[in-house]
């Protein structure tokens, strides 16, 4: 995965300078008439999105906006030194609320297609995905493009599933698909595992981003060539375009489209799909033993408990007589000397491990005061809980000396494997480490998280609407 990301901003690099540069070219030459949003943003202070309610684009989470398009969208008011605002009209009236000026652009993981081209001129790429089957693992898939014939897909009006299929269909292929106004492609995924639809089609970041949450899906064949996502603005709107792709070199040589990239989808092919119904499980068997304890605990020093629960998981699978070979106990895995820190005297009772477990994620959190991104903040902590501080320490010494930031996660996960090589460990404090163990650890932590999150989200909506009736 970190390869294919690699490969990927390089060609996504070139390709921004080689678009950037013709963009400038037609701006130069006057071609096209801007339509003056760029100025009209400068003058009002204001930048207008335009998205829609996704898991990869716009939602909310404990009363705070997050998303991968809004997160983007975020960092390209904050280069125009503008606040933005969101307009969300749903996915059937996207290209309607742009070009009635009801917005600015569109950001809300959408293709380059012929169609859309006749609607909005599209910014230079962020981001390449394949269109792919998805069905339930109980349900056999189609093997190729012929095998869909005969075959009811379930997709939103007007995207590029619907497109591809009606293409399909012109080859030939005898097909079916029943078309959906304004319901997200994770809401249809949703119901393809409830076995209430058998197919749907989706884009492979979508479909790897839901498969955690929902692990009895299997991503099938691509039905379409690599596609581009990129940002669409008003026809002939040049300076807009311009800008947006100045954004986007800004965002790839600064390392931002890559910490964004990486915080939603870096761990999404990264799981095993046992594990993944495991936790879903026991979410339901375990986890409400101690729920309430967690959440009382976490309360005291600020954490969301559904992180804290995560880690409860990763060090125990919610099991108090948990035991590792190194003789840590409990829910929490808390050592002798910790127990004793943290003044607690048995480990394998519940309660204690969790109050002392959380207590000294809370020390690791005050060590990293510094750092002024809370979510970085986190992660550093959690490392120090699994690896300890002295070795989070090391690390950050070697990521000073190669010139990297040693306050991102970015450097850090990158140097905390080098603490196992000889060329290093005769340079550390603290000695050898497996360092590679806590990069393991908290992504497996933000797997977890992400999943309850979006659990506990689709609980607190169904309660509100009456148990879904």
């Amino acid at each position: 995965m970190i390869q294919y990301f690699k490969k990927y901003f390089i060609l996504l690099l070139l390709l921004m300078l080689t678009v950037f540069f013709v963009s400038i070219l037609i701006h130069n030459q006057n071609l096209g008439t801007a339509t003056g949003t760029l100025d009209r943003i400068r003058s009002t202070g204001k930048l207008r999105l335009i998205t829609a309610n996704a898991l990869n684009t716009y939602s909310y989470y404990e009363g705070k906006p997050t998303g991968f398009e809004y997160d983007l969208a975020l960092e390209f008011a904050k280069y125009l030194n503008v606040e933005l605002d969101i307009v969300t009209p749903g996915w059937n009236n996207l290209f309607t609320y742009l070009n009635q000026d009801k917005g600015d652009f569109i950001a809300a993981g959408i293709s380059i297609t012929a169609q859309r081209l006749e609607d909005a001129a599209f910014s230079i790429p962020y981001m390449t995905i394949q269109q792919r089957v998805v069905h339930h693992n109980l349900i056999f898939g189609p093997k190729n493009i012929e095998d869909l014939r005969f075959r009811t897909f379930h997709v939103r009006r007007d995207t590029s599933y619907h497109y591809r299929l009606e293409q399909i269909e012109a080859s030939g292929i005898a097909l079916n698909y029943i078309l959906h106004d304004n319901i997200p492609t994770e809401e249809l995924i949703a119901m393809v595992n409830r076995r209430e639809i058998r197919f749907t089609i989706a884009d492979s970041n979508i479909a790897l981003l839901t498969q955690r949450y929902y692990p009895d899906i299997k991503i099938g064949i691509p039905i379409q060539e690599r596609e581009s996502l990129a940002w669409a603005v008003r026809k002939n709107d040049t300076d807009m375009i311009v800008e947006i792709n100045r954004f986007f070199l800004h965002a790839n040589e600064t390392g931002i489209l890559r910490k964004i990239t990486n915080k939603y989808y870096e761990n999404t092919q990264d799981f095993d799909v046992y594990e993944i119904k495991k936790f879903h499980k026991r979410i339901k068997t375990r986890l409400p033993k101690y729920k309430q304890v967690i959440m009382e605990e976490s309360k005291k020093y600020g954490f969301d408990w559904r992180l804290v629960a995560a880690v409860v998981y990763q060090e125990s699978h919610f099991n108090p007589e948990a035991k590792s070979v190194t003789n840590v106990r409990g829910l929490m895995q808390v050592t002798h000397a910790t127990a004793r820190e943290m003044g607690i005297t048995n480990r394998r009772n519940p309660s204690q491990s969790i109050r002392a477990g959380i207590k000294y994620l809370g020390k690791m959190y005050q060590r990293f005061s510094h750092i002024e991104d809370k979510y970085q903040r986190m992660l550093f902590s959690l490392a120090s809980y699994n690896i300890g501080y002295g070795h989070v320490q090391d690390a950050q010494k070697i990521a000073k000396g190669k010139g990297l930031d040693p306050n991102t996660w970015q450097a850090l996960k990158t140097c905390l494997p080098l603490l196992s090589k000889t060329q290093y460990v005769k340079t550390t404090k603290h000695g050898y480490a497996r360092g590679w163990e806590p990069v393991q650890y908290v992504e497996r932590i933000l797997t977890y998280f992400d999943i309850l999150k979006q659990k506990t989200k689709s609980l607190e909506l169904t309660d509100s609407q009456g148990n879904g009736k």
